[in-house]
């Protein structure tokens, strides 16, 4: 595991390092606190912070605390606190600040590992947990919760500086596909575009059924539009196959921007208008939700005849 030591005292530091290093683990050692929560706000892999009290700039009971909020955000940090002495109040309190542990030091090796075994197996189940709760197991993309998760947190950030924008797309006729070919190659279908959608940037979802959508932090409408009609065009001209043949398919799309102080769900709704403005006005088209920010942008006409702006 990738653990983060932290302890105030030099020669400790070495010891503890060459004892976890010897039981087969990756140690990123620290004697400052202040520098070791850097690390556990910047480093996604790491899955375990050991802490001393006594450290400087941050105390280990708020770095106990500091690790806590990250994993409550979803990323599992196993929290083990060390103490040389046997304070029954010091053990309480930093299981109190959010320590799942607590160790004396110097630690006997063979009770280290296992409590280290312990931990692998509690952030295994804690990650599997999370997976469950944000993956569609179909598609292996964010799910709904997920996806408005982030979009959220990207629209609360957005200040106006850096554009924010969002693609909502489904299927056209998806559930003829179902009732043609089967539920079996509906979900092949399904795989497909999420293939497809995998390999645009930013960040892509399956929000539910055969509807899909992209959150892209730093494009604008225009550029939005424009990716989204690539994404259109490359699912048009591939064919699907399945056991009973090929199958072509097509989808709708629509793209809003953000405007500073809009919540994601205005942005949301925003796509989703124009979404269903590109399914009833012949579907197999991009449409996007044309606002101020993007008409002052505007420079060139549609790409596409099938594409068509919609001012709302």
């Amino acid at each position: 595991m990738r653990i983060v030591l932290v302890d105030p005292s030099r020669i400790g530091l070495k010891l503890m390092t060459k004892m976890l290093v010897d039981g087969g683990h990756c140690v990123l050692p620290f004697s400052d606190g202040a520098a070791a929560l850097e690390c556990l706000r910047g480093d996604e892999d790491i899955d375990v912070l050991m802490t001393s009290f006594e450290i400087p700039n941050v105390s280990g009971l708020e770095l106990c605390w500091e690790a806590r909020l990250i994993a409550n955000g979803g990323r599992p940090i196993y929290v083990v606190a060390m103490s040389s002495s046997h304070d029954r109040d010091r053990l309480i309190e930093a299981l109190d600040s959010g320590a799942d542990d607590f160790i004396t030091k110097p630690p006997i090796a063979t009770e280290l590992y296992a409590r280290l075994r312990a931990a692998e197996r509690m952030t295994h189940a804690q990650r599997e947990l999370i997976r469950l709760a944000t993956i569609d197991p179909l598609t292996d993309l964010p799910n709904r919760r997920e996806f408005f998760e982030r979009a959220g947190a990207a629209c609360h950030r957005a200040d106006g500086s850096e554009p924010l924008s969002m693609v909502m797309f489904d299927i056209d006729h998806f559930k003829a596909v179902n009732d043609t070919w089967g539920h079996d190659s509906g979900d092949v279908v399904l795989r497909v575009v999420a293939a497809a959608l995998r390999r645009c940037p930013g960040h892509p979802a399956r929000i539910g059924g055969e509807e899909f959508a992209l959150l892209l932090e730093g494009w604008d409408l225009l550029d939005a539009y424009h990716e989204a009609e690539r994404l259109r065009l490359a699912l048009q001209e591939r064919p699907i196959r399945l056991p009973m043949g090929a199958v072509a398919i097509t989808v709708s799309l629509g793209v809003a921007e953000h405007v500073p102080g809009q919540s994601v769900d205005l942005l949301l709704k925003n796509a989703d208008v124009a979404l269903y403005a590109a399914k009833t006005s012949g579907r197999n088209r991009a449409i996007a939700a044309q606002g101020a920010s993007y008409a002052e942008r505007r420079s060139a006409e549609p790409a596409h005849p099938q594409t068509i702006l919609l001012a709302c």
